[in-house]
């Protein structure tokens, strides 16, 4: 009786254990870029509360093509868009396993005119049903998230006038209320278009020569008026690798894309022009790449070309302009976008590997709190010769707020944990991820407290669950 006593105990207190667990962790699926939510957070909860000293448990490791595009998770399906010889493939997987479910191919003969890696750059958009990619050439599909069949495609740069971008397309599309946004960076008026996401129909195209035209060009020799001229080098490109922002702002709805050429604000809607803000080094050999943060009726932008760095603008309440708050070099991003918690800005910023830093700066004023190099030692840049081993820095890394702990991706890998604080600095542990290498310039994706990484030819998946 003793013993069957004894196990009645111990089982009711494991049912309790268990119960207790699961009230304090809570899953979230990761759709689609910088989040559930677009902003780089996740509500996930339970994690771990520093990286054990020999690293994360290993859930799968899976080979995948060259790109940068991060993987979207939801439903347990995981979906990569990454390139394989001459085909983009757009390959679904379970997110437990990394075992394909599905995957399909189209041809691409993209080649970086940089020297970069050809794969795509924009990451899946999930929804229930439904996965939207946009790759490297600008083709942009719509599959069934179920078993890849395609339901509709565009060859964006066959049916639009678009320039040849600096690096390819690297802007991922955001949905609102049935049309897929996408900045497709088309002469003269078509830097935005809107389709239809059920049928690929073209809805509205807006932005160019007509929005631009009359704009001071801010931060420029005697701020001159913008006049549109399509040879000049200033206005030859317009996409930048900024992704569009759905947001209310006073009340009104809005979708922010930083062009090339700066900010511009559309209803959502109709593609109606709300305003447009100059935001662009005065350099040729320079890109936009850091999707704005919005706050409220705040909007920052930043920059890592010749001393461009941040600005931060208020929306004025009739929505047909912005006032500058602050102007600051606390921020210079290249690609990667800050994190906004509590007020708080929280970056990597600098151009190249070298300048790195990793910042704390207060959104409202501009002021910075606290500072570390992050830089890479050697003094250029960060290519790896086979067998060398990556610094211990992050250099211009990424990161993602969960748990109230910022989760962190160096460009080599290194992966590290840090408390909110906006008062120092508070490192919680790092780790070099022993399956990753340079370059890691995909954000780390948490989804049902498995932590997704990826560089140019895995994605590695590690449980962050306490």
């Amino acid at each position: 009786m003793r013993a069957f006593a004894a196990a009645q105990a111990l089982r009711k207190a494991v049912v309790l254990g268990c119960a207790v667990y699961a009230a304090t962790v809570m899953a979230e699926d990761w759709p689609e870029f910088m989040g559930p939510r677009r902003d780089q957070t996740s509500s996930e909860t339970g994690l771990v509360e520093a990286i054990p000293r020999g690293g994360l448990p290993l859930v799968f490791e899976k080979q995948v093509g060259t790109g940068y595009s991060a993987p979207s998770i939801r439903g347990g399906v995981m979906v990569v868009h990454h390139r394989l010889r001459d085909e983009e493939i757009v390959e679904a997987c379970d997110a437990a396993t990394g075992r394909t479910i599905w995957k399909h191919g189209y041809p691409s003969t993209f080649r970086d005119p940089f020297g970069y890696n050809n794969g795509p750059r924009c990451s899946p958009l999930l929804t229930a049903d439904r996965c939207y990619t946009f790759g490297a050439e600008g083709v942009l599909r719509c599959s069934d998230l179920k078993d890849g069949r395609v339901i509709w495609q565009r060859a964006t740069q066959q049916d639009w006038e678009v320039p040849e971008a600096f690096f390819g397309v690297g802007s991922s599309p955001v949905l609102s209320d049935g049309m897929l946004i996408v900045q497709l960076g088309a002469q003269p008026n078509s830097g935005v278009v809107a389709f239809d996401a059920a049928t690929g129909k073209t809805i509205w195209e807006n932005v160019g020569e007509k929005t631009w035209t009359g704009v001071p060009m801010t931060g420029w020799p005697g701020e001159r008026l913008v006049t549109w001229n399509r040879s000049d080098p200033a206005f030859a490109k317009q996409a930048s690798y900024c992704s569009p922002v759905l947001a209310t702002i006073h009340g009104e709805p809005y979708v922010l894309v930083v062009m090339r050429q700066g900010l511009v604000a559309l209803e959502p809607k109709t593609g109606a022009h709300r305003f447009s803000y100059w935001f662009r080094a005065r350099q040729d050999s320079s890109v936009n790449a850091m999707t704005p943060v919005v706050s409220g009726d705040l909007v920052l932008l930043s920059s890592a070309y010749y001393k461009n760095g941040s600005v931060l603008l208020r929306v004025r309440p009739d929505g047909r302009g912005v006032d500058e708050v602050w102007r600051s070099l606390a921020l210079e991003m290249h690609w990667t976008r800050p994190v906004l918690a509590n007020g708080f800005l929280y970056a990597f910023s600098g151009r190249d590997e070298p300048d790195a830093r990793f910042r704390c700066v207060e959104f409202a004023t501009g002021k910075l709190r606290w500072d570390r190099v992050e830089g890479w030692p050697n003094g250029g840049h960060a290519k790896l010769g086979p067998g060398e081993p990556a610094p211990n820095v992050f250099g211009r890394g990424s990161a993602i707020l969960a748990d109230g702990k910022l989760i962190a991706l160096g460009e080599a890998g290194l992966l590290g944990l840090f408390r909110l604080n906006p008062e120092r600095l508070e490192e919680l542990g790092r780790w070099q991820v022993p399956k990753l290498g340079y370059p890691c310039w995909a954000a780390p994706v948490l989804a049902g407290g498995r932590l997704y990484l990826r560089d140019e030819e895995r994605v590695v998946c590690y449980d962050l669950r306490k």
